[in-house]
């Protein structure tokens, strides 16, 4: 996955927690943060999120992928989206 693809999906996935979690539009994390970590969404948001990125990238999150090092970060769901996206 290009570094072009990566960046678009950090966007989006930055775009659908300020628009969807308001107490995360005021958060200045880093890509690398760990979403929950930071206050950003909790256990209900990890599930709104899963829904977001297989509706938007048409990708299926097997329950035994949702795991921290594929959800945790936006960088982690970046990277995970380009996996799931190539393979």
């Amino acid at each position: 996955m290009s570094q072009h693809d990566t960046a678009t999906i950090e966007a989006e996935v930055r775009t659908f927690l300020a628009d969807n979690f308001p107490l995360s539009a005021g958060f200045e994390y880093a890509i690398s943060d760990s979403l929950i970590g930071v206050g950003a969404i909790d256990s209900t948001g990890v599930l709104e999120l899963i829904e977001f990125i297989e509706e938007r990238y048409g990708i299926q999150i097997p329950d035994d992928e949702v795991l921290p090092e594929n959800l945790d970060s936006i960088e982690s769901v970046a990277r995970y989206v380009g996996s799931k996206r190539d393979g």
